[in-house]
């Protein structure tokens, strides 16, 4: 079965893992965690080279590692979406506070101009000031939650060199091809 030709392979030419494939992968794996050098492990699994064990092992760590990233990106994103939940419902007491009259009070008395009521504008402003942190919390959550799906593309970066540094490295170049 270690022969390239004999393997599945897919529309796109790669090598598609098989069921077999993947349990001896997974042997190799637990032979491996058991302190098993890989030309032991090669001949046990009738592996053709050491390196196919090698590589067995190394498919399956890459696998691990991806199913193990996919649990905690999901348990990240449960997370954020329970924060903006939270942000929700933050918010609506916000705009409850926002919408009512409030009156200024002094010494337990409503003070009174021309026999109406003082209106209070702090509190009003103090719920403005949460807006604008809800907003910027909801913000910093959806930056994290791009980061966390990959969505946001590299950055390019232009590297450029002085053309005496230019020289140096393809003198370099040329020295370590004449090696």
């Amino acid at each position: 079965m270690d022969d390239p030709q004999a393997r599945p392979h897919g529309g796109d030419g790669q090598f598609v893992r098989s069921l077999t494939t993947a349990e001896r992968d997974a042997e190799a794996a637990r032979l491996r965690s058991l302190g098993w050098t890989y030309p032991r492990i090669a001949a046990e699994l009738d592996f053709k080279h050491r390196a196919d064990a090698h590589n067995a092992v190394k498919r399956v760590l890459k696998e691990t590692v991806r199913e193990a990233g996919d649990d905690v990106r999901a348990l990240e994103l449960e997370r954020l979406d329970a924060e903006l939940a939270r942000l929700a419902d933050v918010e609506r007491e916000v705009w409850t506070v926002l919408k009512r009259k409030h009156v200024t009070v002094s010494n337990g008395q409503v003070i009174r101009i021309d026999g109406e009521p003082l209106l209070d504008d702090a509190p009003v402003l103090q719920a403005a000031a949460h807006l604008v942190k809800i907003e910027d919390a909801r913000r910093k959550n959806g930056e994290r939650r791009a980061k966390l799906l990959g969505l946001d593309a590299p950055t390019k970066q232009a590297i450029t060199i002085s053309p005496e540094r230019a020289a140096a490295l393809e003198q370099l170049v040329e020295e370590l091809g004449e090696q």
